[in-house]
């Protein structure tokens, strides 16, 4: 099973539950990567902008307060989506394989931890540059294949399966064949677990993970693992007018 494989997406996220439990664990010390997303797109001004993979309407919510724009949001998810909408976003049951959008309705597309569950990602990618304005920008956020390597090591959890989806490592290549001028930032964390029940219910909280949770050890002290996430900022370019 991957992330990518769209019936563990579905159980995955059919309810609040398990990112709930991950939202949980955040906090720690080091930089927030929803703060990056906020700053990339305070350049980019968007007037409307299109969230792909909302979940609960959280980052959502804060882009349309902070920056006063327009936001319209997806996701495969019935239930993120009704939770969304309890928040006042502006959210409907999409897939962004096929957007139900015309073309360059958007100043930008904002997909944060979602790509990597995306089974045709090419298809993915092209579908947020057709409703992107020329020089709309796609900000995508991702984790590094190493991320949390320091909890998935004591388990015991191989993660190199991790590049066969959209990562840190390999994001840039993808985005590449879609936008004409891609950027990152690097954005880490030290993430504390107090004890085993914590790692226990973080590692649980996954349709990949929860088969190692009988794997965490008792602890003599906190767990501290690095968050390694990457914000790829993805500009479309603009067209060219033939003479």
């Amino acid at each position: 099973m991957r992330l990518d494989d769209p019936a563990a997406v579905r159980e995955q996220y059919a309810t609040e539950d398990g990112l709930a439990a991950r939202a949980t664990i955040y906090g720690g010390e080091g930089a927030d990567a929803r703060d990056t997303v906020l700053d990339e797109l305070r350049l980019v001004q968007p007037d409307r902008l299109l969230e792909v993979g909302c979940g609960w309407g959280e980052l959502a919510t804060r882009i349309a307060a902070e920056l006063g724009c327009a936001v319209v949001a997806i996701d495969q998810s019935p239930r993120m989506v009704e939770l969304a909408r309890e928040r006042g976003v502006d959210a409907r049951v999409g897939d962004v394989q096929e957007l139900g959008f015309g073309d360059a309705e958007f100043d930008a597309v904002v997909a944060a931890w979602m790509l990597y569950h995306v089974p045709d990602l090419d298809r993915g990618l092209a579908e947020c540059s057709r409703v992107l304005r020329p020089n709309g920008a796609l900000i995508a956020v991702t984790n590094a294949a190493a991320d949390f390597a320091e909890l998935w090591d004591l388990v015991g959890r191989d993660t190199t399966e991790r590049l066969l989806t959209f990562r840190a490592e390999n994001g840039e290549e993808a985005l590449r064949r879609h936008f004409g001028h891609v950027a990152r930032r690097d954005v880490t964390a030290d993430v504390t677990f107090a004890d085993a029940d914590a790692v226990r219910r973080y590692v649980g909280s996954s349709i990949l993970g929860r088969t190692y949770a009988a794997n965490v050890p008792e602890l003599d002290e906190p767990l501290v693992a690095r968050k390694l996430v990457t914000v790829f900022v993805a500009t479309k370019a603009e067209e060219r007018v033939s003479d």
